[in-house]
């Protein structure tokens, strides 16, 4: 079955089908529908690089994440291609694990597959590499790293609200001594989140000195070696808060190894709120960092960038973060409680 005969069921123009196939938005809506239903009805699929060909478009869009391991992007990597399918397009993925060598091949695989944009959700990305997709006036859509230039928005997260939100917590539940665990401090975001905390730590006026800073690495084994020497300290913190909520899960392993529970022993906070954090023992309390809101930004930026007649300098949107209180946290009931030493519990 070819477009003509799908054209005939519907009533319409071949170039008719051809425009709804394309999603025009001049098609009149009901004519639309009718359009569809005879596709439906006569089992029609489309040729799409037959169609790219003609159109000189790919209808392709490119997503770049880190890991593919960590439960975050999955996340994302669905409510991005939710919306990109709606919308008729297609998404190249690729995942770097880090790795400069994997991100110059996901780099290279964008460009021979033509996609008109590329959402880049990772938290750094080699000058040159931008350049090469910037030479070909490619839309680019970044989270908190991209360059202020042509064809490359920005979608800057508001850490400093969840993370305030997270210390305010913690002092209403009457902890002083807190510590946080980072991720790789060569990643911007993890500088990010570190230095928000460290703000909000200073605004809410504790009284102490500052707050235990280790440098974790984003993953649940980080996480677990990172609290064996927070609990190992003679006055060890009552609460730690985590760049993500892997290194919160590994805490969560890590204080259990050692005989204590959570949250009577030491509070815990993630950052992300991963769809697992709300099943762990005790749920973990989380700063939530909506995938499906990054997803759609990130998508809403590439499009108005593609449909846009000239080049000018890409938008900047905001996305908000906001605690989400769980089990994982509680008040620190005595000067006592809070000096309990590290031991394996009777």
């Amino acid at each position: 079955m070819g477009i003509r005969e799908v054209a005939r069921k519907a009533g319409v123009s071949a170039a008719t089908v051809s425009r709804t196939f394309n999603r025009v938005r001049s098609v009149n809506p009901d004519i639309a529908a009718r359009v569809w239903s005879a596709i439906d009805e006569v089992g029609y699929v489309p040729n799409t690089q037959a169609r790219a060909l003609v159109s000189g478009r790919s209808r392709i869009l490119g997503l770049i994440v880190s890991d593919i391991t960590n439960p975050f992007f999955p996340e994302l990597i669905q409510g991005f291609e939710q919306v990109a399918v709606r919308s008729g397009f297609e998404v190249l993925l690729g995942s770097t694990n880090y790795d400069p060598a994997r991100m110059a091949s996901t780099v290279r695989r964008m460009i021979e597959r033509e996609v008109e944009g590329v959402a880049v959700m990772t938290s750094e990305m080699e000058g040159s590499l931008i350049g090469q997709l910037r030479d070909r006036r490619m839309p680019l859509a970044f989270v908190d790293v991209g360059p202020s230039a042509p064809h490359i928005s920005n979608i800057c997260v508001n850490y400093q609200v969840g993370v305030r939100q997270a210390v305010q917590h913690l002092r209403r539940l009457g902890h002083r001594r807190l510590a946080f665990i980072s991720g790789p401090l060569t990643l911007k975001s993890a500088r990010l989140r570190r230095d928000a905390f460290l703000r909000c730590f200073t605004e809410a006026q504790l009284d102490t000195d500052r707050p235990v800073i280790l440098e974790g690495d984003h993953t649940l084994d980080g996480g677990f070696i990172a609290v064996q020497e927070l609990l190992s300290t003679p006055d060890r913190p009552t609460a730690v808060m985590c760049s993500n909520d892997l290194t919160a899960i590994g805490v969560l392993r890590g204080i259990d190894a050692e005989g204590l529970r959570t949250p009577r022993d030491m509070s815990v906070i993630g950052f992300d709120d991963i769809y697992m954090a709300q099943f762990m023992l005790p749920s973990l309390t989380t700063v939530r960092l909506s995938r499906l809101d990054l997803a759609h930004q990130a998508f809403e930026a590439l499009i108005a960038d593609i449909e846009r007649s000239a080049a000018s300098e890409g938008a900047t949107y905001w996305l908000d973060t906001r605690l989400i209180v769980r089990g994982s946290t509680s008040r620190v009931e005595t000067a006592d409680s809070a000096h309990v030493g590290v031991g394996r519990a009777s």
